[in-house]
């Protein structure tokens, strides 16, 4: 019987800079135990105190100390490096505030949409402007304050607009609805927000393609922070093309967030998936057995696609991978980036407007990989490089983003099977 390798992975980056701004927004001290430690969440947490917000941290707890909604605004401006998540969120955190801020960050910030947020908070009386006319960071933020009331967003480029709103929604001094203007992609991640309000006291309703909030506030918790599905992915995807097992401990059946379904898609090209409460297993197809190719869409799981990419590469067929053409907004361009790097391997990869096609068990070589200063490209690709000599990661300290000891817990798997490609 294969043997099985069993590791636990930080804690979940999306639950736990939602989890900081609703402590942040409650009133009172909340606790926070397993958060992850990572340059988004330290830009976050920095971004929170430079509004008022005091946090402490001790072992695998932090305090949060929150202010009941009372945001402090002095004219500074706050920098949040590339954290996309973090930028969304403080621009509707500080129309809690009186007063204006600047929000910036880096050059790929610049670049990485964030007009509709603008747009919808504007509906709610707070002036909220690109600085460049570019509809992208950085913003500027003049608020007197968060009445409620009803709003539109469009959610086509990015769920983490709508996400922005509900969580700032209960601290309005009105109840809010907020109604969705068009398709919304990546809707697991607005059930992580949801889950992670309603864990703090906040009352959401989801009526058909509107949310209707109440101004309740958020009462101060003491929360568990899940480990990374997203983070959890590369090790379950080393399983699939290595043959061995490996279980994440700390992400179970009930995991909150979508990207914990990645192993369904491993099951679905062939390999063994058991879930239950003390984690999530994964083995790489029965001796005898290969993984097998698949077409899906990925729009719920955007931030799989490298992951899956990496693997598809290694099943019997060709796999297409669809409707994720938001992920072309990201850290960098993901599918350019997938494919460029599939194809320094040897890969054969068509990239369309909206997706990948990989054609897999094509024979690869080893490659310097450029990672484009994204932590998934440098994780997906050490994944390929468990089974291909020589692939040598770039700028391998990306991964501190949202993985500071990734390559520590990496260096620790299980020898792969000896590749045919």
């Amino acid at each position: 019987m294969t043997s099985v390798h069993r590791i636990r992975v930080p804690g979940s980056k999306s639950i736990t800079q939602r989890a900081l701004v609703t402590a942040a927004l409650a009133t009172g001290t909340s606790r926070l135990a397993g958060p992850l430690e990572s340059e988004d969440t330290r830009l976050l947490t920095d971004a929170l105190r430079a509004v008022g917000i005091k946090t402490s941290s001790g072992g695998n707890i932090w305090n949060v100390q929150g202010r009941g909604g009372q945001i402090e605004l002095s004219g500074q401006e706050i920098f949040m490096g590339n954290n996309g998540t973090g930028i969304r969120f403080m621009t509707s955190v500080a129309g809690l505030g009186r007063g204006t801020v600047t929000l910036t960050g880096t050059e790929r910030m610049s670049e990485r949409p964030v007009q509709p947020l603008l747009d919808a908070l504007g509906k709610w009386g707070i002036d909220a402007q690109g600085i460049e006319d570019t509809g992208c960071p950085p913003v500027r933020i003049s608020s007197q304050g968060l009445p409620g009331g009803k709003t539109r967003i469009a959610g086509a480029k990015s769920s983490q607009f709508l996400s922005s709103l509900l969580l700032v929604a209960p601290c309005a001094r009105s109840s809010s609805v907020i109604e969705l203007d068009g398709p919304l992609v990546s809707r697991p991640y607005v059930d992580i927000t949801l889950a992670v309000m309603k864990a703090f006291g906040a009352d959401v309703v989801e009526d058909g393609e509107r949310f209707i909030v109440s101004a309740t506030g958020y009462r101060p918790t003491e929360y568990q922070v899940e480990g990374d599905a997203s983070s959890a992915s590369y090790f379950w995807a080393a399983a699939a093309i290595g043959g061995f097992g490996l279980t994440v401990e700390n992400i179970g059946e009930k995991a909150l967030q979508g990207d914990a379904s990645f192993v369904d898609i491993l099951e679905m090209m062939g390999c063994r998936v058991h879930k239950g409460p003390n984690g999530t297993t994964v083995h790489g197809p029965v001796q005898g057995k290969e993984l097998k190719a698949i077409e899906i869409d990925m729009s719920r799981w955007p931030d799989m696609v490298p992951t899956l990419a990496i693997v598809a590469a290694f099943a019997r067929g060709t796999t297409v991978i669809k409707n994720v053409a938001h992920l072309r907004i990201k850290e960098t361009d993901r599918l350019k980036a997938v494919a460029s790097e599939l194809r320094r391997m040897g890969g054969l990869v068509e990239e369309m407007a909206d997706g990948l096609t990989i054609k897999g068990q094509v024979p690869l070589h080893g490659a310097v990989i450029e990672t484009y200063d994204d932590h998934r490209i440098a994780m997906s690709f050490a994944v390929a490089g468990r089974k291909v000599p020589g692939i040598i990661i770039k700028d391998p300290e990306c991964v501190k983003k949202s993985f500071p000891g990734f390559w520590s817990l990496w260096k620790d798997l299980p020898a792969p099977e000896t590749s045919s490609l």
